[in-house]
């Protein structure tokens, strides 16, 4: 049965990293970073917000299209309210495959660091939003989202220790 996984999180975790680890190492997963979609819409630099929900509609289909073709979707995503979630896990389910959301999660330092060292090109608008603040207030607003059920992987080391974490997840829920 073809899984949606989608990592969540907030700026800075690694989510997109990890992302792009599994889809290489898993023919046929679409690695659906809807921040990439974002920037095919015009005028996203100066609305991010409004392109963000332009894309995610997009998303949602992109994804029931893929699982119905029996592939996998591993999808890199901050999401902070549950009706999102349950807007994704609905259109897996609906196309025939599993929904399984894992976030990945860091001390708000380590996080603030690695957006500081890195290249993406939603940075500029972080920065616009308030760079290090706009970090540091995801953090608290995705703790404030987690429930007793949400699978939380530790994501403060380096990308293997947090990719091998998500694969033994995966395995242990019997999905790998």
């Amino acid at each position: 049965m073809p899984r949606l996984i989608h990592l969540n999180g907030p700026t800075g975790v690694g989510k997109s990293t990890i992302a792009a680890r599994y889809a290489a190492d898993h023919p046929r997963t679409l690695n659906l970073d809807a921040d990439e979609i974002v920037r095919l819409v015009g005028g996203w630099r100066t609305d991010f917000y409004g392109a963000v929900d332009l894309v995610r509609p997009l998303a949602l289909s992109m994804a029931a299209t893929h699982l119905a073709s029996g592939h996998d979707v591993v999808m890199p995503q901050l999401i902070m309210r549950h009706s999102e979630r349950d807007r994704f896990a609905a259109a897996a389910t609906s196309a025939g495959g599993t929904y399984t959301e894992f976030v990945l999660l860091t001390p708000a330092r380590i996080a603030v660091d690695r957006y500081r060292e890195r290249t993406h090109h939603i940075d500029h608008v972080v920065e616009a939003l308030g760079g290090e603040r706009v970090i540091h207030d995801s953090h608290a607003r995705i703790e404030g989202y987690l429930t007793a059920d949400t699978e939380v992987i530790e994501a403060s080391g380096a990308v293997e220790h947090t990719y091998a974490a998500l694969l033994g997840k995966l395995a242990s829920a019997g999905l790998r």
